[in-house]
């Protein structure tokens, strides 16, 4: 069963497109830096690299997965180059500062990408203060979200009490190891085809379409300190 609001001890966000609006489309820049190093890597052509890059995303969960498995490629060499982006689309988040202040609990980003991006993305929001730690696709031992045994990783890690925990994401399908573990699910919906899910799906306890106005509202309603 899902917690009240107010009794959340840990926040866990998504970082791409959670922390930030999805209209600042890093995530372009991302899939065209894969489309680049397999190009690279494998002297393909741009149809060919984006065949390989999206077979193996649709069959391991992450382009990155595919790769290690079936070309060996050393994660961390991959993981620079893609991230190598273009930050500044994203712009410094006084709303979401002050609300992530306001909110009581420790505040975790959970993400498939890198820590040095999440914390070039969290410098660019002026939110970084307000986290206790970032779990990243290393972390997870190259296991992406939504399988189940990275968000295990990442529970143990962090000893995380599901029970009283929010999980904030951009795509629905995320949260469904989310919701089996008992943490309250939030899903901020998008018209773009990666978001998927629907309001009525069974693992998403609540859906929103801005995350500062969304925070905002639970911060508002919350009982005042005694």
């Amino acid at each position: 069963m899902k917690t009240a609001l107010h009794e959340t001890r840990c926040w866990v966000f998504d970082l791409d497109n959670t922390l930030y609006p999805a209209s600042c489309n890093l995530f372009v820049q991302v899939d065209r830096r894969i489309q680049q190093y397999i190009m690279s890597k494998f002297d393909a052509g741009p149809a060919e690299a984006r065949r390989i890059q999206k077979s193996f995303f649709h069959e391991y969960g992450t382009t990155l997965n595919g790769l290690m498995l079936n070309h060996g490629v050393e994660p961390a060499e991959y993981l620079s180059y893609v991230h190598d982006i273009d930050v500044s689309p994203v712009a410094l988040s006084p709303p979401l500062d002050r609300v992530l202040e306001r909110l009581p609990g420790r505040k975790l980003v959970y993400t498939n990408g890198s820590v040095p991006h999440a914390e070039r993305v969290m410098e660019r929001l002026g939110v970084a203060r307000h986290f206790a730690g970032v779990f990243d696709i290393v972390a997870a031992g190259y296991v992406p979200k939504p399988q189940p045994k990275a968000f295990d990783a990442f529970v143990k890690l962090y000893d995380v009490d599901p029970s009283s925990a929010v999980m904030v994401e951009d795509i629905a399908r995320n949260l469904a190891p989310a919701h089996a573990l008992g943490m309250t699910t939030v899903w901020i919906r998008s018209d773009h085809h990666w978001s998927g899910g629907s309001a009525t799906d069974p693992h998403i306890h609540h859906v929103i379409d801005d995350l500062v106005d969304w925070l905002t509202g639970v911060a508002d309603a919350m009982p005042p300190l005694p």
